[in-house]
């Protein structure tokens, strides 16, 4: 073409969460049943709805009213429904157009990296999930910048890095927690989130929280809101219905917009932002009206427990099983949906016996120069069926791998986790 026209960016947009699949699919294609545990989605692996969210859902969608257009910025009734929730917490007081409805958190995390100025960088965790990374670094053209999760401290950040990462950067314009963690499973505690919000006032700085498992957080875990702990500091908080309800296909999610009137630069981003959700008109308009229903029904309370206690046991049943395996550490999550194991040591030349000739010849010709834990995830794959995604694909120099914890049936299940650690000792110990 007579102009180049690829934004500078475009070679930072990478998902290795589901960048696997093509390997799977030719996998899948010679004959190996593939256990699908690199995609974080319930329903994908056999979760019922309860059938009194169905009824809601079944309810709105006979109303004519659920097929039209709604307020840009998302319904009314939804968005004062969740500002009320934000201010029951008790910390900060906010009003429903501080809510903004977006297609899903994909969406919101696109427009909330793309209307930042190009020179301002926000700095994420590493591991980091790879829909930050990626947008953050294709917003700017540059690699995404980081600070480290400290796998030998609960997946905690180490706050002396963050610190000195935000001293010596002076492009750095905002902090991105995830809380509770994906990929690590880490859940924060509200002294380490004070310490963020103190960086953040120190140095002149937003936070954005991704607070997508707020609701998946396993018994005996002290979960703390960013909006209980904000004070005067701006700020936002990524919600959605996909991972609680569950409900991932509605690709509904909203961000809450903390102090954005203390900050005249903020509050001009948030109205650039509000303005682009004007051009597409609206999001989708059935999950905000059903919102409030669902998560203002007295029962919602007793269905979050009960899915967080199914996930925390499913976490103490993979922890019995890999903490066991020489040459790895696995940290016990306390919220989410993941599992992450990391390698000790990693050799570059490891395999494992693949049975179909074609096949391996296949894996062979994909692992040609790529990271040591990729490798070993393209033969668990090949050998076992099992797809597992790499730590390395999680903008980490960490060595080692996430999987979910989505198995419904316990035999398949504990197949899945057995088969794991074997193949982790074969590969270690060729």
């Amino acid at each position: 073409m007579r102009r180049e026209i690829l934004h500078e960016g475009a070679g930072q947009l990478t998902y290795e969460i589901r960048e696997i699949v093509k390997i799977a699919r030719f996998i899948q294609s010679k004959g190996q049943e593939i256990y699908w545990e690199n995609i974080g989605d319930p329903i994908l692996k056999g979760e019922e709805i309860s059938p009194w969210i169905r009824d809601i859902v079944k309810e709105a969608a006979g109303e004519s009213i659920s097929y039209g257009y709604t307020d840009s910025q998302g319904d009314l009734e939804a968005r004062s429904f969740l500002a009320d929730e934000v201010n029951s917490r008790q910390g900060i007081d906010i009003t429903m157009d501080d809510i903004i409805f977006f297609n899903g958190l994909g969406d919101a995390i696109s427009k909330v990296y793309s209307y930042l100025k190009r020179e301002s960088r926000i700095l994420g965790p590493s591991p980091a999930y790879s829909t930050h990374s990626s947008a953050e670094a294709a917003h700017s053209g540059y690699s995404h910048l980081t600070y480290n999760l400290d796998p030998h401290n609960k997946w905690f950040p180490d706050i002396d890095d963050l610190e000195s990462k935000v001293k010596y950067n002076d492009s750095i314009a905002g902090i991105l927690l995830i809380n509770p963690d994906n990929p690590t499973g880490a859940v924060y505690t509200k002294e380490i989130l004070m310490e963020i919000v103190d960086i953040a006032k120190r140095y002149d700085l937003f936070i954005i929280c991704d607070e997508t498992y707020a609701n998946v957080t396993f018994p005996d875990t002290n979960w703390t809101f960013l909006s209980s702990v904000i004070n005067q500091v701006p700020g936002i908080s990524m919600r959605s219905l996909s991972k609680e309800v569950p409900w991932p296909g509605s690709r509904c999610g909203w961000i809450e917009v903390y102090n954005r009137h203390r900050d005249e630069e903020f509050n001009k981003y948030i109205e650039s932002i509000i303005s682009a959700k004007r051009l597409e008109v609206c999001s989708t308009t059935l999950p905000q009206l059903v919102l409030p229903k669902i998560l203002g029904d007295k029962r919602y309370k007793r269905h979050i427990d009960s899915r967080s206690k199914i996930f925390s046991d499913r976490a103490e049943e993979a922890h019995s099983i890999l903490s066991k395996v020489k040459g790895v550490t696995c940290i016990k999550p306390r919220g989410a949906l993941y599992f992450s194991v990391i390698f000790e040591d990693l050799c570059d030349n490891g395999v494992l016996d693949i049975d179909n000739k074609e096949v391996e010849e296949y894996i062979s010709s994909q692992v040609k120069n790529v990271p040591s834990d990729k490798r070993f995830v393209y033969y668990l794959l090949a050998s076992t069926g099992i797809c597992v995604v790499p730590l390395s694909g999680f903008y980490s120099d960490l060595k080692g791998f996430r999987f979910t914890l989505l198995e419904n049936d316990y035999v398949r299940r504990n197949m899945i986790y057995s088969t794991i650690a074997e193949s982790i000792n074969k590969y270690l110990n060729n």
